[in-house]
């Protein structure tokens, strides 16, 4: 066992940082009971999942279709809020394992200023007003971090089987958790005082291998469905590579965004002058998404969330890069989205400038698949579309409806869940609502529409329309 190193005293930070989280999170839990927002398609999508457990779905790990189901069961509801309420109480957890890290590295102060910094960001009140798989993932990668940190100090077993299990449930919410052993690696180099041993090394891999082995043979027997979409995702794998400065540019200014003005100029001073050891693991565990993402971004596209796993090493290095009023003018800006956040979920649609909400894509889409849901069951048929968004939210708003819903039939590999899943049979026969942004022809010319939908939200002026086909028509061209 090694010996414990001289530290500040790490002390008394618990009071403080649960009264900090615990007051945010509240907060947040009162604005999602508020909020007039739709669930968004991914949200939606995972709520679905969740309906059929597995050790995999078409695009993600299987962790926050699980979390999804278990909190709606608890609820006896399926209502957006309790689909929802686990993220903002992931990301207080999250900020609460960040804050025992902090105190480890730099005592009490630190420990504070972490949570406060870290449950204020900009991407955890995004993060906490809608469920994502980066929410789920996050207090599993900061306590990989924890007990990697804990196992650099102590040796024990005990902390490398804790560490590879959190690395690999973070894996089974999101395979970006791949970058905390990478970030692990770069900082056993830079940082002899974090350097775990081969033994414990190797118990952690097998904890980690333990976990994840059923998502991994699940992709085995599901023709590696997640790693096909994940090509699709990085674009140039299949497509052929090219520099895209916009888009690299882009997404560098999301980043500012993303995790805040001042919190990211913190982290940038950190990493270029990290020279005490522990500075340097922040700035290395913080750096493999950074790098790799900015480089997708150059060769292809990238989204803005799909670093943030860099920042919550990185709120940790920003804490100590900052002066007193450093942290406090970074607090201030991050409590200015976090305000409008909350203010836009719960205002929604106001505001709307030239007449369009600011949330416009959150809205529109519950009432629109209530329309489809009524005509479909005033005409006695099934619904048949080939958009995901629509698929997405006719699942989760027809869930007591009676309603068959239906996706194409793939031609080759399924190009997302409701195609793997839920495909139009081939021998189908009948008539069938057909819900298409573009004329429909069965061979006699257009069909004339079925009605009117009147889309609002994200599907005004985007031409939905309904149309009663018969099944031959569907089978002939799927």
């Amino acid at each position: 066992m090694k010996p414990e190193p001289s530290r500040p005293e790490a002390g008394g930070w618990l009071g403080p940082v649960l009264a900090i989280v615990a007051a945010v999170t509240v907060a947040r839990v009162l604005a999602l009971v508020f909020d007039r927002t739709d669930l968004f398609v991914d949200e939606a999508q995972y709520w679905l999942w969740g309906q059929r457990f597995d050790f995999g779905y078409y695009s993600k790990p299987p962790l926050i279709g699980w979390l999804i189901r278990a909190v709606t069961d608890l609820a006896g509801s399926s209502a957006p809020f309790w689909v929802r309420l686990p993220a903002p109480v992931l990301h207080g957890l999250t900020g609460m394992i960040l804050a025992a890290l902090a105190a480890r590295i730099a005592g009490r102060g630190a420990a504070i200023w972490t949570a406060a910094l870290y449950v204020t960001l900009p991407f955890t009140a995004v993060g906490s007003a809608m469920i994502s798989t980066d929410t789920v993932m996050a207090p599993f990668f900061a306590a990989g971090l924890l007990f990697f940190w804990r196992l650099g100090e102590s040796g024990r077993a005990g902390d490398a089987l804790a560490l590879g299990l959190c690395v690999g449930f973070a894996f089974l919410a999101k395979y970006v958790a791949l970058f905390l052993p990478a970030g692990i690696v770069l900082a056993v180099l830079v940082a002899p005082a974090r350097r775990i041993g081969w033994g414990n090394a190797l118990l952690a891999t097998l904890a980690f291998a333990l976990v994840i082995a059923p998502n991994v043979a699940w992709n085995v027997t599901h023709q590696f469905a997640t790693l096909e979409h994940t090509m699709d995702n990085v674009g140039w794998v299949r497509g052929g590579a090219g520099l895209n400065w916009a888009s690299m540019g882009g997404w560098l200014a999301a980043q500012i965004a993303v995790f805040g003005p001042v919190t990211m100029v913190a982290l940038l001073l950190g990493v270029i002058g990290a020279r005490s050891a522990d500075r340097r693991a922040l700035a290395v565990l913080a750096l493999p998404p950074l790098v790799v993402v900015t480089v997708q971004a150059l060769l292809d596209k990238a989204y803005a969330n799909w670093a943030v796993s860099a920042y919550l090493a990185g709120v940790i290095l920003a804490v100590l890069v900052l002066p007193r009023w450093g942290r406090w003018l970074a607090l201030l800006t991050n409590l200015v989205a976090v305000t409008a956040v909350a203010a836009l979920t719960v205002l929604a649609p106001w505001p709307a400038p030239g007449g369009k909400p600011l949330l416009n894509r959150y809205l529109g889409r519950t009432e629109l698949s209530r329309r489809i849901l009524a005509l479909a069951t005033a005409e006695g048929v099934p619904v048949y579309s080939d958009d995901r968004d629509i698929l997405a939210d006719l699942f989760y708003t027809g869930r007591d409806a009676g309603v068959t819903i239906y996706a194409p039939r793939p031609t080759g590999r399924p190009m997302n869940y409701y195609e793997q899943n839920f495909p139009l049979p081939a021998d189908f026969a009948g008539r069938i609502l057909v819900i298409r942004r573009s004329p429909i022809d069965c061979g006699a010319g257009p069909v004339p529409p079925a009605g009117m939908l009147n889309g609002s939200g994200t599907w005004e002026g985007k031409g939905v329309t309904p149309y009663i086909v018969p099944g031959e028509c569907l089978n002939a061209a799927p």
